[in-house]
């Protein structure tokens, strides 16, 4: 938190099924998985596009987590299927050792493209609509302290969450 470059509109891809577009992806794994992230987006490693990865099948950040496909998702649009709102802890990659309150959608059709161009889209809610905002929010300079309604629940894990361990965020 404080890079310009997580302050700044990423540009869109324009060119698909690339070399230097498959080795950013790689990138992208490897980082999330080294630290045990629930998804990705390019500026956090310093890349402006619009490009954010997700995922998560048994995640030690997110132990009470539905599963959420792995998916690359590239020049996403997100349209909110309804008014409602869910309220819920986020942290952050990019924020560590800090968790907020945050302000959500509960349920979002997202649509963009693959690593190869193609096109696809996908209605979802719960859990996986607030990942997909989350990152999405990345491409937009938005860090998820910025959402926040109640800045008395927001702090330091270890001083919110004193009675239960979590895992260490990098």
């Amino acid at each position: 938190m404080g890079d310009p470059r997580l302050h700044a509109v990423a540009s869109p891809v324009d060119a698909f099924d690339t070399p230097d577009l498959h080795a950013l992806l790689q990138d992208m794994r490897d980082t999330m998985a080294q630290l045990d992230g629930a998804g990705l987006a390019a500026p956090q490693i310093g890349v402006g596009l619009r490009v954010v990865i997700f995922g998560v099948t048994a995640n030690p950040r997110y132990p009470d987590a539905e599963p959420v496909p792995q998916t690359v998702l590239i020049n996403p649009v997100i349209t909110p299927l309804a008014a409602a709102i869910d309220e819920d802890w986020e942290g952050c990659l990019s924020v560590p050792g800090l968790r907020g309150w945050v302000p959500r959608y509960r349920a979002i059709r997202y649509r963009g493209m693959n690593e190869h161009g193609q096109a696809f889209e996908r209605s979802v809610e719960g859990f996986h609509a607030r990942v997909v905002q989350h990152e999405c929010d990345h491409l937009d300079g938005i860090l998820y302290p910025m959402r926040i309604r109640d800045f008395t629940r927001f702090g330091f894990n270890d001083a919110l969450f004193a009675e239960r361990e979590l895992p260490p965020e990098a």
